[in-house]
C-alpha cells in the first residue's frame, strides 16, 4: 500500500478487505468506521479482570450508542447504563433487559425518573434532592446513591467527576441524611456507585477510590451492607491516544490482579455476596472507531500550514472542548508518496468558527488536496457528541465485520432529515 502514513491501522489490518480510499468514495466523508475485532477484544480485556463471582462490566452508552455495536458488546457478556430517555431507548433497541440496565441519572426530571422505574430499573441518583424525589415517585421501593470519594481523575478538568469542583454524587459526610431519607420513603439501599473521572492511564487512583467506596460499604448504618446488591467503582479507564509515539497502555493485568485481589478479599471478610460493577465507556469504543475525512483545501498563513478538511467539530468536537489528542493517518492511495520531510500543520474543519481546530502544529507528512484522513480513537464521544452546528449533517457510520466486510449501521443524514421535526408546522 503507498498510503503515506498507516502503519497503525495496517497492524491491525483495522479496515479489512478495503481500503480506507475505498471507502471514502463508496459511503462518503466524513465517515465513521468501526472494527468488531478490536470492540470484541476491548470487552475482553475488562472481563477479565476479575473472576470474582458477581464481577461485571457496566458500559457506559454515552460514549457510543450505535445499537448495532450495542447488541455485539451485549454479547461479550457487559451489561449497560442509561441516563436518559434515549439511552434507554437505544439500550432497549440493542436488546438489553431490564436487569441488564441500570438508570445513572443525574438532576432528571420527575418524569424521566418515572420512565426509567415503568421500565423496572434499578436508579442511582447523585443528590440528596433527586433522593427526596425518587422516594416520592418509587416510596418502598430500591434505590441506588452515587458517592463522591474525594478522588478525582482525568486529563482535563471537565472530564473529572469526583472531587470538590465537581457536580456529581453525594459526600460521605451526608450519610445520616441519605438514610432519613431512605427511611421517610421507606427506601432499600441496593446499591453505592461512584465515577472518578476519565481517561486515567495509572491504575492507583482508580483503586484508592475503590478503596474509599468500600470503606463506605463498610461503615453503612443499620445492617444496610447486608441488603447492597451493587457496588459500582464507576469507570475511566483511559486508553493511549498517542499511538504514533508509542504512548504505553493501561496496564490491565496489573490493575486486575490488584482490584480482584482487592474485592475478593473484601467481599470474603465481609461477607458480602453481591455484585462489583466497573463502568468503562471510553476503553470499549475508542480505539475500535476511526474517523475519515476528506483534505479540500491547504493554504498558507503567514509561516502557519493549514489543512481544510471536511472534519468539523460538528464531527468530532473532542479536540475543540477538552484540547483532546486524536493521531492522524494519511491515505494517498496511488496518488504518490510522501513528500521527502514532513512539516508542521494545523488540520481545520469546516465550521465557522476559530475553534474548529482538529490537530494543532503537527509535525506530519506534508498533506494535499484529495488525501483522505483517518482520525484515530474515535469510537468514544465521536457521533455521539456529533451536531447539526451550521445545518451540517451528521455522518455515517460503518462497520468493519469480523470477516472484513464492510456493513453501514448508520446512513448519513439528508438534507430532509434537518427539517424531519418541522413537518407540518411550516
Amino acid at each position: 500500500m503507498s498510503d503515506i502514513r498507516s502503519a497503525y491501522t495496517d497492524s491491525l489490518h483495522f479496515y479489512g478487505r478495503h481500503t480506507p480510499r475505498e471507502l471514502a468514495e463508496t459511503y462518503g466523508t466524513p465517515l465513521y468506521v468501526y472494527n468488531e475485532n478490536v470492540l470484541r477484544q476491548r470487552c475482553r480485556d475488562l472481563m477479565a479482570l476479575s473472576g470474582q463471582p458477581g464481577f461485571g462490566v457496566n458500559y457506559s452508552i454515552k460514549a457510543n450508542a450505535n445499537p448495532v455495536l450495542l447488541r455485539m458488546i451485549r454479547e461479550e457478556g457487559l451489561v449497560v447504563d442509561a441516563m436518559s430517555p434515549g439511552e434507554l431507548f437505544m439500550n432497549d433497541l440493542a436488546g438489553f433487559t431490564p436487569a441488564e440496565i441500570l438508570y445513572i441519572s443525574n438532576n432528571n426530571s420527575d418524569t424521566e425518573l418515572q420512565n426509567a422505574l415503568v421500565h423496572g430499573l434499578l436508579v442511582s441518583v447523585d443528590s440528596l434532592s433527586q433522593l427526596d424525589t425518587l422516594g416520592r415517585l418509587n416510596r418502598g421501593g430500591k434505590v441506588m446513591v452515587r458517592f463522591n470519594p474525594g478522588i478525582g481523575a482525568g486529563h482535563h478538568a471537565k472530564v473529572v467527576t469526583a472531587g470538590k469542583e465537581t457536580k456529581f454524587g453525594v459526600t460521605p459526610d451526608k450519610i445520616d441524611e441519605v438514610f432519613a431519607l431512605l427511611a421517610r420513603h421507606e427506601l432499600t439501599l441496593a446499591g453505592i456507585n461512584q465515577h472518578i473521572g476519565s481517561l486515567f492511564m495509572e491504575p492507583d487512583g482508580y483503586l484508592n477510590a475503590a478503596r474509599v467506596l468500600l470503606d463506605l460499604a463498610e461503615t453503612l448504618p443499620d445492617g444496610a451492607l447486608d441488603r447492597l446488591e451493587i457496588i459500582d467503582f464507576g469507570g475511566g479507564f483511559g486508553i493511549p491516544y498517542h499511538k504514533y509515539e508509542g504512548e504505553a497502555r493501561l496496564d490491565m493485568a496489573d490493575l486486575g490482579r490488584r482490584l480482584h485481589a482487592m474485592i475478593s478479599g473484601w467481599a470474603a471478610s465481609a461477607g458480602y455476596t453481591g455484585r462489583f460493577l466497573v463502568e468503562p465507556g471510553r476503553y470499549v469504543a475508542a480505539e475500535c472507531g476511526v474517523l475519515l475525512g476528506r483534505v479540500h483545501a491547504v493554504k498558507n498563513n503567514g509561516d502557519k500550514r493549514y489543512v481544510g478538511t471536511d472534519l468539523g467539530f460538528n464531527v468530532l468536537v473532542r479536540p475543540a472542548m477538552y484540547d483532546s489528542f486524536h493521531d492522524v493517518e494519511i491515505y494517498r492511495g496511488e496518488k504518490g508518496s510522501a513528500d521527502a520531510e514532513p512539516m508542521r500543520q494545523t488540520i481545520v474543519g469546516n465550521i465557522c468558527e476559530s475553534g474548529d481546530i482538529l490537530a494543532k502544529d503537527r509535525l506530519l507528512p506534508v498533506m494535499r488536496e484529495g488525501d483522505v484522513l483517518g482520525i484515530l480513537d474515535a469510537g468514544a464521544y465521536g457521533f455521539t457528541m456529533a451536531s447539526n452546528y451550521n445545518q451540517r449533517r451528521r455522518p455515517a457510520e460503518v462497520l468493519i465485520q469480523s470477516d472484513g466486510t464492510a456493513r453501514l449501521i448508520r446512513r448519513r443524514e439528508t438534507l430532509e432529515d434537518l427539517a424531519r421535526c418541522l413537518d407540518g408546522l411550516l
